[in-house]
């Protein structure tokens, strides 16, 4: 990608179009990659996608994300495994069909198991400012979930950028203390998200809803 140059102020200057064009080919060519060629993910771009998160802006400067990066396989397997017969286990207590949660299960399980690379995205509120009201305290909490989300955000886009496949995968949210467990976290670490890395066996196409359906303007 062509450098992009940045102005005195410190705003970024497209000078021509072709930067205007490469931008936003950029931007708009991320997508949630599913499904990743059978090869390992090498460690020093690992770093570079993890640095790039960290320069993601955060309330108060606390930085309150927290990485978990997954390489082993034995580790991969049995994370996929122990949150899948959760999964199992919710699913079927909702009354879901067997035939139906086993598909979705699978499904994840070889999203997770055939990833080149695992990160799983965390909170930590040791750094952040601490109330003793349920007001305050649920506003810094979303505040330090807020920032974690903005890092991810650096995290898929550098990934696009360096040439990998990504996708988001929120499950963590829903068996915490498992995945705690399985990584062996620290006790202030709360997993929000699994971003699965690999080089990209797929592509994908897809269109974003117009911008008049999600924005109100007040002028």
């Amino acid at each position: 990608m062509t450098p992009i140059s940045l102005a005195q102020n410190g705003s970024a200057a497209y000078d021509t179009p072709d930067a205007e064009r490469l931008f936003w080919a950029w931007i708009r060519g991320r997508r949630s990659i599913r499904r990743y060629q059978p090869r390992p993910v090498e460690r020093t771009l690992l770093e570079k996608i993890l640095t790039a998160a960290t320069w993601a802006p955060s309330a108060h400067n606390r930085q309150p994300w927290r990485f978990c990066v997954v390489t082993d396989e034995r580790i991969k397997l049995a994370l996929s495994e122990r949150m899948g017969e959760r999964w199992r286990r919710d699913l079927g207590a909702d009354g879901a069909d067997p035939a139906f949660i086993e598909k979705r299960v699978a499904i994840s399980h070889s999203r997770i198991i055939g990833a080149g690379a695992l990160i799983v995205v965390s909170v930590s509120m040791g750094e952040m400012d601490h109330y003793p009201d349920p007001k305050r305290a649920d506003a810094e909490w979303l505040m330090a979930v807020q920032s974690t989300a903005l890092a991810c955000q650096n995290l898929l886009l550098a990934a696009h950028h360096y040439g990998l496949g990504a996708c988001w995968m929120c499950a963590p949210l829903f068996v915490p203390d498992l995945v705690r467990d399985v990584l062996d976290l620290p006790s202030d670490w709360h997993p929000q998200a699994l971003i699965t890395l690999g080089y990209p066996a797929e592509s994908k196409e897809r269109e974003r809803a117009s911008l008049a359906s999600r924005v109100i303007w007040r002028e």
